[in-house]
């Protein structure tokens, strides 16, 4: 194990500049998909069930990618993949603007996804390696907030480049970022490995193969896309694979002498109780998505509907800078406590019976207020308490998986509660959620080691 010295303030400046700009240029491309879906159903003649694949694509190959990567920034270098990251997103980038067809669109995004996938989690884990304790979850705090600045500023950046340029250039303005990051980053990051593999020490790609499968499982089985393109009852079958192949991976796990999964991330109570409190803050930012819908059923034109989403990321991002330098001092019980606390209030304001519209206003902005906490850099500061430095990156990835099934999950069921009774009870269900995530914190340490 070889330790990171702490670099001096005007390096670790530059660390964290190339860290934020790759986070955000990440979440950017993920939140700029709709103001391009007409410009994308044009340039290729497809339609909306066709367009939707290029938000699949990214998610599944992120997803399945995200272990991958933290645990090759664990084993080889935070530098190396952070960098290889940013360089072969900026490629999928490339591959997108030259496309001429679908296809080719989505071996980009397919890209794209498999390197975002690697950029956070091996950002969050370089915090943890070069910060001391105290600082790290400041720094994590910025981190959410630049993902939350990113979906803020995504859909008007991309509206306002289409208004000028083609849609093409949304995606080559990443070349110049992902150039600067690279240059930058290769300076100042540092350079040693936080885990020096031994021997024999080969990577675990049976466990990789099997966890892959497992969340593409997982992922397809829950917004049912096999179904809808085949015409047949797949999902069941595909959770019933995802229940035979987890316990073969945690046997596996337990046996392999390198795992890709070591054992103790899930022994630990303490990140047992991050990991389910990182599936409801997923569950939290998926509920957002209807949030314009409910704007709607109070006579807001469509048109409008998605300027009330602005001051709830809004506030999440600054909520999140906040939280992040308030848990040194409160601790992680009390900020998940309060997050998921306003998070349940809110939900219960948005699922109101005939609740008037000054009241829905209100609810948007406690729950842009609670989201920033629990979707923020607490959780990530809270893993990087309990694990070693040579499992920090894959540490980071669970949180990321666990956040990802939560979206999914939460999507998936309140459009499900929504479409059979209405969206009053979707909103009364994900506030049953939070409660029960405000309970879960209880589990959490009270104070914060510096």
């Amino acid at each position: 194990m070889a330790s990171v010295a702490v670099p001096e303030t005007d390096t670790r400046r530059a660390i964290m500049t190339v860290l934020f700009v790759g986070v955000f240029m990440s979440a950017l491309d993920s939140a700029i998909i709709g103001p391009i879906v007409p410009a994308l159903r044009a340039a290729f003649a497809i339609d909306n069930t066709q367009v939707v694949l290029v938000s699949i694509i990214f998610t599944l190959c992120s997803l399945s990618s995200t272990t991958l990567m933290a645990s090759l920034s664990d084993r080889y270098g935070r530098r190396h993949v952070y960098l290889l990251n940013v360089f072969g997103f900026a490629i999928g980038s490339l591959v997108i603007a030259l496309s001429h067809d679908l296809m080719t669109v989505l071996i980009g995004r397919a890209l794209q996804g498999i390197c975002a996938g690697g950029i956070t989690p091996t950002a969050s884990a370089v915090i943890g390696d070069v910060l001391p304790p105290v600082e790290r979850a400041k720094a994590l705090g910025l981190i959410g907030a630049t993902s939350g600045m990113a979906f803020l500023i995504g859909p008007v950046l991309a509206s306002l480049i289409l208004a000028f340029a083609d849609w093409q250039w949304i995606f080559l303005l990443n070349l110049p970022v992902a150039a600067a990051v690279i240059v930058l980053g290769w300076r100042a990051l540092p350079r040693t490995n936080p885990h020096q593999p031994e021997l024999h020490d080969t990577f675990d790609w049976p466990g990789l193969l099997l966890l892959i499968t497992i969340l593409v499982s997982l992922t397809l089985g829950i917004n049912q896309l096999l179904d809808r393109f085949l015409g047949m009852t797949i999902w069941p079958w595909l959770f019933g694979l995802v229940a035979l192949l987890t316990p073969v991976l945690a046997r596996r796990e337990q046996r392999t002498p390198a795992p890709l999964l070591p054992p103790r991330l899930f022994t630990n109570r303490q990140l047992q109780f991050v990991y389910l409190l990182a599936t409801g803050s997923g569950i939290a930012m998926a509920s957002i998505i209807f949030i314009t819908s409910v704007a709607v059923n109070f006579g807001v034109p469509i048109s409008q509907a998605g300027f009330f989403l602005l001051p709830l990321v809004f506030l999440a991002s600054v909520t999140s800078i906040i939280g992040g330098r308030m848990l040194p001092k409160i601790g992680g019980r009390a900020a998940m406590l309060i997050g998921y606390g306003q998070l349940t209030v809110g939900n219960l304001m948005l699922g109101w019976p005939s609740a008037p519209f000054w009241l829905f206003v209100i609810a948007t902005i406690v729950v842009g207020s609670g989201l920033g906490i629990v979707v923020g850099g607490t959780l990530r500061a809270l893993v990087l308490e309990e694990v070693a430095p040579g499992d920090r990156g894959v540490a980071q990835s669970v949180i990321n998986i666990s956040i990802s099934i939560g979206t999914l999950i939460s999507v998936a069921v309140m459009a499900s509660i929504a479409d059979t009774i209405n969206l009053s009870a979707a909103y009364l269900a994900c506030a049953a959620v939070m409660a029960l995530m405000t309970v879960i914190s209880l589990g959490l340490r009270r104070q914060y080691r510096t």
